[in-house]
């Protein structure tokens, strides 16, 4: 048997440091957020904006956030199942969602800073490759900017979280990060070189690339279709009506970006059995005091009794 070199001691688990709570919940890249965050000395108060991207199993969550010394500042967010309010119905986590949840955030951001009328963006969504830098004028304000955070999530070649940093591209401006379009358009897997195919990412956009196999699955197995588009069905969604869907979703949030929820509304997913009623509070249950020793020593003996009392009552009984 060969020499074995032992590391992993007593004393390197002495010396041995655990990395921060949030890296170890796989929560923060601090390797990442110290370039994200970190300005320049001289640039007092002008701090570097994130565009900060989440995806979780039924929602997509996306925000831009300023650094302070001591916390973060949300500037703006916007969720997937905010899109409910512009008439999407079925379908909060594909790619076509990333894309409008994307596009509410941005004219969200426009219309905070007032740049809602300056960079309208591409209003006609092709697919096609957009840069707002060329629209930008001397005498006008420059567009935001902000960099890309994605946390630890992959950047792999078309990746939801591309559909929302593109929108942000064709609204306001990804700083110091170019989105490329080989990262944002699919790949298939059998062409080993990449060309770029506006019309393959507009299908992405919106959404026909899950109405096509919607048919073929229909045409196929027809219950596994009725399994697994189960919530399309009961809404009443078919293959024919997604991309027309979306682009009445683009119309809505172009429209009206910072459109409230209903009355109905309760939080996320729920409604309201009545709409609140204006001025009404809610009702909280009133604070206990805190009982002083002797009440809690009364307590004690009433409850000893009481338990006294009815083992005599079961041995009489008996």
């Amino acid at each position: 048997m060969g020499y074995i070199k032992v590391v992993k001691n007593k004393a390197y688990y002495k010396r041995f440091q655990v990395k921060f709570r949030r890296r170890r919940e796989s929560k923060t890249d601090y390797f990442a957020r110290k370039r994200l965050v970190t300005q320049d000395k001289n640039k007092y108060q002008s701090p570097k904006y994130r565009f900060v991207v989440r995806f979780t199993n039924t929602d997509i969550i996306c925000q831009i956030f300023s650094t302070d010394l001591d916390h973060d500042h949300c500037v703006a967010a916007a969720y997937a199942h905010e899109l409910k309010r512009y008439g999407l119905k079925v379908g909060f986590t594909n790619y076509a969602a990333a894309y409008a949840t994307g596009l509410l955030l941005a004219r969200r951001v426009n219309h905070k800073f007032g740049l809602n009328e300056l960079y309208e963006g591409k209003t006609e969504v092709d697919g096609a490759d957009y840069d707002i830098n060329e629209d930008i004028k001397e005498e006008e304000n420059s567009p935001f900017k902000a960099n890309l955070d994605v946390g630890l999530k992959r950047t792999t070649t078309g990746a939801r979280l591309f559909a929302l940093s593109k929108v942000l591209l064709m609204v306001v401006c990804l700083f110091l990060i170019k989105i490329a379009d080989s990262l944002v358009q699919p790949k298939p897997k059998k062409e080993k070189k990449w060309e770029p195919d506006p019309d393959k990412h507009r299908e992405y956009i919106f959404g026909i690339h899950v109405a096509n196999y919607m048919r073929k699955l229909k045409e196929e197995d027809d219950e596994a279709y009725s399994k697994q588009f189960k919530r399309y069905i009961d809404a009443k969604v078919g293959p024919d009506e997604i991309e027309g869907a979306y682009t009445a979703v683009h119309k809505a949030i172009r429209a009206d970006p910072g459109k409230k929820r209903d009355a109905k509304e309760l939080g996320h997913w729920k409604l309201r059995k009545e709409p609140k009623k204006e001025g009404a509070k809610y009702v909280t249950k009133p604070q206990t005091k805190k009982l002083t020793l002797s009440q809690r020593k009364n307590r004690i003996k009433q409850i000893i009794s009481a338990r006294l009392k009815k083992q005599g009552g079961v041995a009489a009984a008996s």
